[in-house]
């Protein structure tokens, strides 16, 4: 597990825009319960996180289509919650970052780790505008 002090910056570059934190399981599976769509952001202390999946997951709100919830798990530190998130994930392995939406508590959207890392930010808020597009 990764220290609270290390991780705050990397939990507030997404609770700062409006993500919700999520820490148990509970609360995982209430908000993935809620009518609507919902996104979620499976946060991590790589580099792919900082460039790439948090940037993207945030210039992915600049549209008019949008998920109704964005909330956050954090991979190495909210172990319940990042478990229970990736048991609606499935058939998709575990991967962080990873970034899944959700409509009506269904996945209809999954970038994985290997969707992630590599790709600009911008390309990555594009795919899933798609997305929202699609099903918001």
């Amino acid at each position: 597990m990764y220290p609270a002090e290390l991780v705050k910056p990397m939990r507030e570059d997404l609770t700062n825009f409006g993500f919700e934190e999520l820490h148990t399981a509970e609360a995982v599976d209430a908000a993935l319960a809620k009518e609507g769509t919902t996104l979620v952001v499976v946060n991590s202390v790589c580099g792919c996180a900082a460039a790439n999946a948090r940037p993207g997951a945030r210039m992915s709100l600049d549209n008019e289509k949008k998920p109704a919830n964005i909330v956050t798990v954090f991979a190495g530190v909210d172990k319940e919650a990042v478990n229970q998130a990736r048991q609606h994930m499935v058939p998709f392995p575990p991967s962080s970052p990873c970034i899944a939406l959700f409509k009506d508590g269904e996945l209809v959207h999954m970038l994985e780790r290997h969707h992630i890392e590599g790709r600009p930010a911008e390309v990555i808020a594009e795919n899933l505008k798609d997305a929202y597009n699609a099903n918001c």
